[in-house]
């Protein structure tokens, strides 16, 4: 019984040998109900990477899916279709913690495999509710009625979501050009503005070995999908990163309390993924060496070679609260996500679009009656005066410039984790080649002209509907 127990990460208490054990959020240590006994839990994600890493190594909990139905089984949510880990001995009755729905025991699924790592909770609940209040407050103008009339943040979650974490010991090789800008000036006269520039051309090179450490990827599939015009997945991946390094071994004693959600993406489901981001850190560590190029760099050969990879399983803890929409027939799932680590928020809030669109074309209105007025008043529609017909067509356009920064601050479209720039990665052994290759004049380009250094490809790779190509820009390093 005991060797059962130690094998579905059910631990003991070391001093009397209880099962009945908890855990305290404030003192990240484990407490046995009955001897009242603390206890330290086992550190599992001490090891930073480093250049000795050869191979690819698969770690238990991160090798393929067995399926397994004994205690801890899953389910299918009949309302939204997601797919919820209930720990039968725990409970006999379920609610999914996405839509609220009461589960079914005849929605029974498969069972994903058990993770090598979690990463406890930090923050209580009533922290993330005073979080995700504050959150919904600074939006509640727009806000749809029905979502403010409905919206209750005692009712969030906590749930461990399934991840993995990838280290990576790589080699990567960047061949291109890249600009460096001499001047800019002015040929226009009479008011008229002609703007060029004047630029050096190199052929660079950037060749180095790179570390990546704690890549986190979602190890659910449907989650993986961040593409905001079809869900609001986005802005649970928005709320990384994780302080992964204090992930300790699995021990099924921390989910008590919490709900969960099964891994049904494996390995090769995800190393494509994996290699374009980790190509990504790549570009984005090779732009530290490339302050010069202030025009741009356009990589016409890249190339990454993984000489050793690590996969572990992990749950990773968020609170969550989530808010079903139903229009017309359509519906989409709300999140509102908190970090249960660091407290970072992220959500999506539910559009009364009637009033928003009031409100633009309200905008609308006013910057074009403003606009019309002041070229009135100068005088100037006139046929040649170029620059005046501009200021008339951006009069016109305060209002669809209203209405898409709205959305996109209360549906969260463009959040995301930046994990090209905030995973945590180190460049070693680097090799430069710069070589002045021309200088060009009278450019009309401010950028170099198929410049691809700040692209960045893996944010959404593989997902249906989506493109392995651009999906979002490098920030830029402060």
């Amino acid at each position: 019984m005991l060797e059962d127990k130690e094998k579905s990460g059910l631990k003991r208490c070391p001093y009397c040998g209880a099962t009945g054990i908890s855990f305290d959020a404030h003192s990240e240590k484990l407490k046995c109900n009955y001897c009242r006994a603390v206890f330290e839990l086992v550190k599992a994600n001490e090891d930073l990477a480093d250049s000795s890493l050869a191979g690819i190594s698969v770690s238990e909990g991160a090798s393929d899916i067995i399926p397994d139905e004994d205690a801890v089984m899953t389910f299918k949510c009949g309302a939204c279709g997601a797919e919820v880990v209930v720990d039968t001995n725990e409970t006999t009755s379920a609610r999914c913690h996405w839509c609220r729905h009461v589960l079914s025991v005849n929605d029974k699924v498969p069972n994903g495999a058990v993770p090598d790592m979690v990463l406890p909770f930090k923050l209580d609940k009533a922290v993330a509710e005073e979080s995700i209040r504050r959150f919904v407050k600074k939006r509640e103008f727009f806000a749809h009625p029905k979502f403010k009339k409905e919206f209750k943040p005692e009712n969030v979650t906590g749930v461990y979501l399934p991840y993995m974490v990838v280290d990576a010991n790589t080699h990567a090789s960047f061949v291109g050009q890249a600009e460096h800008l001499l001047s800019r000036y002015d040929l226009g006269e009479d008011g008229k503005h002609i703007i060029r520039y004047d630029a050096e051309l190199y052929d660079v090179e950037r060749e180095f070995d790179l570390v990546v450490d704690d890549l986190t990827i979602e190890a659910s599939k449907d989650k993986l999908n961040h593409e905001s015009s079809l869900n609001t997945n986005n802005v649970i991946n928005s709320i990384m990163p994780f302080d992964t390094e204090n992930c300790v071994a699995w021990d099924a004693n921390l989910l008590r309390g919490f709900a969960s959600e099964k891994r049904d993406a494996d390995v090769g489901d995800l190393r494509e993924r994996v290699r374009l981001q980790v190509q990504d850190i790549a570009r984005c560590q090779a732009n530290t060496t490339m302050e010069y190029y202030d025009r741009g760099a356009r990589w016409d050969k890249e190339e990454l070679v993984v000489k050793g990879a690590k996969w572990k399983a992990t749950y990773l803890p968020i609170w969550l609260y989530s808010y079903l929409q139903e229009t017309k027939g359509k519906k989409v799932l709300h999140y509102v996500a908190v970090n249960a680590r660091t407290c970072e928020t992220m959500g999506s809030i539910p559009l009364s679009k009637g009033k928003l669109l009031m409100m633009a074309t309200i905008v609308e209105l006013v910057g074009a009656t403003l606009g019309i007025i002041l070229l009135w008043a100068g005088g100037v529609f006139d046929p040649e005066q170029t620059d005046a017909n501009w200021m008339g067509i951006i009069g016109f356009l305060p209002g669809f410039v209203f209405y898409w920064l709205v959305k996109k601050t209360y549906r969260g479209t463009e959040a995301r984790h930046h994990y090209e720039s905030e995973t945590k990665a180190k460049m070693e052994n680097l090799r430069k080649k710069d070589v002045l290759v021309k200088k060009m004049t009278g450019l009309k380009n401010s950028w170099m002209k198929g410049a691809n250094n700040t692209v960045v490809y893996g944010a959404g790779a593989g997902q249906k509907g989506m493109s392995n190509k651009v999906v979002a820009v490098i920030p830029d390093k402060k």
